[in-house]
């Protein structure tokens, strides 16, 4: 187990190097190692070395410069200029944020951004403000359109994250597909087959193997319900925004194309709208009557959306993280590449 501050030090340290500056690469590398602490390791630190490959061809700049396109008070438009997504999301954020608190709501569209991690980071960020948060972005092409054979559509994730009454925030995060696409690489670094039902081969038969699920197709989720909503969440990031769209879109793990990907975010004050005692009330009443309800067979309990990501933190906080062996080499050839001395837990 690694203590999860040591890991976002090594994140930062590796950043900077290259070129990074030090603010910056401590909130990429704090935004992996959460997503590790909460258990979704497919959005965590494996990423790192895909980044670092993406700042030394250029196709990412090391120091994000975003830029105000256009200013419509409660409404802005911004240029993240191919600047490293998790920065470029973040500003974005504390744009929509302000813009709430003087017009009651702000909505921040974002053109030529990068992956950013996970959805729900920026999306808690902005109900820690008393916002009510929604987040939209595109991706690469990882599933075909319903009825089609090629991939032209990608996950597309989500998020909505509202402030928390006694059980603190409520938080979704979901991508389209039937599981984020970096879950199959996630299997991919543990060396372990995906589940049945999660892909296609490029031939169009179902299948295990991770490497043949990352040529082929990613099912969507919900059949042709999970392909409208990708299509639709790209018309909000990609075609909205004037940022890249469909087949337009760069994974991170290419590292020398530029991204283009786009996102949205859209911030509603929640006093604007509703009195924060009683809200907070409601909100605690609605989770308590769903966790009372009788367990179906084979579970122990209901948990409200972002609860598990909560436990996990928490117990992460106090144990420290698990990494894959495929992860900690990348993590060994990064330290090496970056002339970074190897953390005792490397070794």
């Amino acid at each position: 187990m690694i203590d999860p501050s040591e890991l976002i030090s090594f994140g930062t340290a590796v950043l900077t190097s290259l070129g990074v500056p030090e603010q910056d690469a401590r909130l990429v590398a704090d935004s992996l190692v959460t997503a590790d602490m909460q258990g979704h390791p497919s959005h965590g630190m494996l990423r790192l070395e895909w980044y670092a490959d993406r700042l030394r061809s250029g196709a990412m700049r090391a120091v994000t410069d975003v830029a105000t396109v256009m200013d419509g008070g409660a409404v802005a438009v911004l240029d993240g200029r191919d600047g490293i997504g998790q920065v470029v999301t973040a500003y974005a954020a504390r744009d929509a944020v302000r813009r709430a608190g003087e017009h009651g709501v702000g909505v921040v569209a974002v053109r030529n951004s990068n992956h950013f991690g996970t959805a729900a980071y920026f999306t808690r960020m902005i109900a820690a403000e008393g916002c009510v948060a929604l987040l939209t972005t595109n991706g690469s092409p990882a599933m075909a359109p319903w009825g089609g054979r090629e991939k032209s559509v990608g996950a597309n994730p989500w998020s909505i994250a509202v402030p928390g009454g006694p059980h603190g925030p409520v938080v979704l995060d979901i991508a389209n597909t039937t599981v984020a696409r970096g879950k199959i690489y996630a299997a991919l670094e543990r060396g372990e087959p995906i589940a049945e039902g999660w892909a296609q081969t490029a031939d169009g038969a179902l299948t295990t193997d991770p490497w043949q699920a990352i040529d082929g197709l990613i099912l969507p989720m919900a059949g042709h319900k999970g392909y409208g909503i990708s299509f639709m969440m790209d018309v909000l990031s990609g075609v909205l925004t004037g940022s890249s769209y469909a087949t337009d879109v760069t994974g991170p793990y290419v590292p020398d194309r530029r991204s283009g990907c786009g996102h949205l975010l859209l911030a509603l004050r929640l006093d604007a709208v509703a009195d924060p005692a009683a809200y907070a009330r409601r909100l605690g009443d609605l989770i308590d009557r769903t966790k009372a309800v009788p367990l179906a067979p084979g579970f122990e309990e209901i948990f409200y959306p972002g609860e598990i990501e909560d436990r996990n933190a928490a117990k992460a906080a106090l144990t420290g993280v698990e990494l894959p062996g495929k992860t900690l080499r990348g993590l060994r050839r990064l330290a090496q590449q970056c002339s970074i001395p190897a953390p005792e837990w490397m070794t």
